[in-house]
C-alpha cells in the first residue's frame, strides 16, 4: 500500500459559523459554534488516509484536553501518531469564521506547533520508507527544511502547500518537487495577479506548479510539459475550510499511486469538491469509495 508521510501541524479549530463575517470592530451574532480536530499537517494527513494510503505524521500536540482529542481523532481515521509527540503546554489552535457562502477567515495560534524547529530521532528513517513527503508551513520552517532536505536524500518526493502564504528561502524551494498553492498564495509569491502567469513564474523556483483555484478548478504547469486546465467538480458549496489540504492529501496519494496526471487531479479535485459540501476541515473529509464514486458521476 502506498505510504505517505506528513510533517506538520494539528490545531483544535474553533469554528463560528456566521450569516456574514464582521467588519472591523464590528460585532455579529453567530449562529453556531464547534470544535473540530484540524491543523494543515493533520488535515492531509487525515485525507491521504482516507483516501487510501498509509500515512505517518510527524509533530506535536500539548498535554491539554485538546492534545488527547486530536491524537484520538487521527487514530480513529487510521493516521500513524507513534511519531506525533505530546510537549508540555497548549495545543495548537486555529480560530475560524465562516459565513453563510461557505467562506472563511483564520486566525491560527501555533501552539506545540511551535516546538517542531527540527527532525527528532526515528523522524529521517521514516521519510525515508514513504513514496511522498507532504509539508505545509505551520511549523517553523526549520523543521520544514530539513524534512524536505531528508527527503530528497532518499529519492522521496516532496508536496509543498505553501500556506500559511510567507516568501520561502532557496533552501527550501531547492528541495521541493511540487509546489500545491492557492490562488492567494500564488500572487504573493509572484506579485502576479493572473493565475497561468502566477503559475508559470513559480517554475522559476519550483518543477512542477498544482494551482487550486476553487470553482474554477485546478491548474498544472511544470518546466517539461504544457499547462493542463482541469475543471472543478460542480456542487454547492457550504464550508471550505480544510479543502486545499483535502486535495494536497488526495493528490499526493494519486500520484504515489502513478495515476495519469489529468485523473489525479480530477481525482483530487473530487475529493475536495466533496469536502466542501460539508461543515469543518476534517469532518468533512471523504473516504475512498466516495471518492471514486465522485469521480466517476
Amino acid at each position: 500500500m502506498t505510504h505517505i508521510v506528513v510533517l506538520g501541524s494539528t490545531n483544535m479549530d474553533l469554528v463560528t459559523y456566521v450569516a456574514r463575517a464582521p467588519r472591523r470592530g464590528e460585532t455579529v451574532t453567530g449562529r453556531e459554534f464547534r470544535t473540530i480536530p484540524g491543523g494543515k499537517g493533520a488535515n492531509q494527513a487525515m485525507a491521504a488516509a482516507r483516501a487510501g494510503a498509509t500515512v505517518s505524521l510527524i509533530g506535536a500536540v500539548g498535554n491539554d484536553a485538546y492534545g488527547v482529542r486530536l491524537r484520538d481523532n487521527l487514530e480513529h481515521s487510521g493516521v500513524d501518531t507513534d511519531f506525533l509527540r505530546t510537549v508540555e503546554g497548549a495545543s495548537g489552535t486555529a480560530h475560524i469564521v465562516v459565513d453563510d457562502e461557505g467562506n472563511n477567515a483564520i486566525v491560527v495560534v501555533p501552539g506545540a506547533n511551535g516546538t517542531v524547529d527540527h527532525l527528532s530521532p526515528g523522524d529521517e528513517g521514516l521519510i525515508a520508507s514513504a513514496d511522498a513527503l507532504l509539508l505545509q508551513l505551520e511549523v517553523p520552517l526549520p523543521a520544514v527544511i530539513a524534512g524536505a532536505e531528508a527527503a530528497r536524500r532518499h529519492g522521496v518526493r516532496t508536496v509543498l502547500t505553501p500556506s500559511p502564504a510567507q516568501p520561502l528561502p532557496e533552501e527550501l524551494l531547492s528541495v521541493t518537487d511540487v509546489l500545491v498553492p492557492n490562488e492567494y498564495e500564488a500572487v504573493t509569491l509572484t506579485g502576479r495577479t493572473d493565475p497561468l502567469d502566477a503559475a508559470v513564474g513559480l517554475l522559476d523556483l519550483v518543477p512542477e506548479v498544482v494551482l487550486t483555484l476553487g470553482e474554477a478548478g485546478v491548474l498544472y504547469v511544470s518546466r517539461d510539459t504544457e499547462p493542463l486546465a482541469v475543471p472543478a467538480h460542480q456542487v454547492a458549496a457550504i464550508d471550505s475550510t480544510g479543502a486545499g489540504d483535502t486535495f494536497a492529501g488526495a493528490y499526493a496519494v494519486a500520484v504515489a499511486e502513478e495515476k495519469p496526471l489529468r485523473e489525479a487531479l480530477s481525482w483530487a479535485a473530487a475529493a475536495a469538491a466533496l469536502s466542501v459540501q460539508r461543515e469543518g476541515a476534517s469532518a468533512s473529509m471523504p473516504y475512498r469509495p466516495e471518492i471514486e464514486a465522485q469521480y466517476t458521476a
